[in-house]
């Protein structure tokens, strides 16, 4: 009985790491992405003429 309390403890501890490491990666995702749209507007900016 204690081995399956403990192997419960470790599904569930990577089930947490697990649902962590998935927040971070969409965190990532959304600053690349934001960083993106800004260097696109400021190199769309550079290149445009307007006089």
């Amino acid at each position: 009985m204690r081995e399956l309390s403990a192997e419960a403890r470790l599904h569930f501890y990577a089930r947490a790491l697990s649902r962590r490491t998935s927040g971070t990666g969409f965190h990532t995702a959304a600053l690349y992405s934001a960083l993106a749209v800004i260097a696109a507007v400021v190199f769309g900016t550079f290149s445009v003429h307007p006089f």
